[in-house]
């Protein structure tokens, strides 16, 4: 229980980071970071095995995580400094001219926990299987997760990996779709309906788990170890999480508006209050 609660206020601190970071250069993501805070505090707090440092971009023995929809890069940013990839001062560097945090993760800085330059919709999960194959034949037993999400699966290059991995039984693969029905022009119904998803998924030789709650930290972890459970089994792993976009910041929930859009100085403060300092303290 006590490590759920510093869990907990672990994505406080992170939505708080998320905000700042976001103000400080004007510029960046933050309706979907704030959506997707609980998944990757539950993925590295509480599911992989990884290791920090010394950060290898091979990552054998360890569990991989790609990230696809690299937009979302602050709550990224945020949670591999909170867990020691790098120092959490240096999230002062955010989308700053030389910093190692881009507004989309890159690689040439060599900044420890990203292993590939994403933000190019729809690239994510075939990336994620080729990592995934690739610890099959170096029997490597950890696990392959990738977050992508919903307004990425109008990309075509997505349904080509989806069969893929079906049909070459890539059952070390936990993939997460971040289903929060907006994307950057309006709700994906109004630009491309997705339709059925836990159906089209499951035609496509998925084992598919719907998640209703993603911003409910507790049915997050649940949810993504029964995923674990149940890799190995001849099935790659889709999780279908539901998550508001914005959650956490009353003004950004629930709208595409927050998409890619700054706050100014008197919407940060209402954030921040709404969003509690918390012990492990800003940046």
């Amino acid at each position: 229980m006590a490590e759920l609660q510093n869990l907990k206020q672990l994505c406080t601190q992170v939505r708080r980071d998320i905000m700042r970071m976001v103000f400080n250069v004007q510029s960046g993501h933050p309706g979907g970071s704030l959506g997707c805070t609980e998944y990757f505090v539950a993925l590295y707090g509480a599911i992989m095995k990884h290791k920090p440092a010394p950060f290898k971009m091979e990552g054998r023995g360890q569990d991989l995580f790609f990230l696809s929809n690299g937009h979302i890069s602050p709550v990224w940013y945020s949670v591999l400094a909170r867990t020691g990839y790098f120092p959490v001062k240096e999230l002062h560097t955010f989308r700053k001219l030389n910093s190692r945090l881009q507004g989309h993760p890159a690689t040439h800085e060599g900044l420890p926990g990203i292993r590939i330059a994403s933000g190019s919709l729809g690239q994510g999960i075939s990336v994620a299987i080729g990592a995934a194959l690739a610890k099959r034949l170096d029997g490597d037993k950890r696990t392959v997760y990738a977050l992508t999400g919903d307004g990425e699966l109008q990309e075509g290059q997505c349904w080509e990996a989806i069969m893929f991995a079906a049909h070459n039984k890539v059952d070390n693969l936990v993939v997460t779709v971040d289903w929060n029905g907006q994307q950057i022009d309006g709700s994906n119904d109004e630009v491309l309906s997705l339709g059925d998803l836990p159906a089209k998924w499951k035609a496509f030789g998925w084992d598919v788990i719907k998640l209703d709650a993603g911003n409910d930290l507790e049915s997050v972890i649940n949810t993504l170890k029964r995923a674990k459970r149940r890799t190995g089994k001849g099935r790659p792993v889709v999780v279908l999480m539901r998550t508001e976009m914005g959650y956490g910041v009353d003004f950004m929930q629930g709208t595409h508006k927050w998409h890619g859009k700054s706050p100014n100085q008197e919407q940060l403060d209402s954030a921040l209050k709404q969003l509690p300092e918390t012990t492990l303290g800003d940046f």
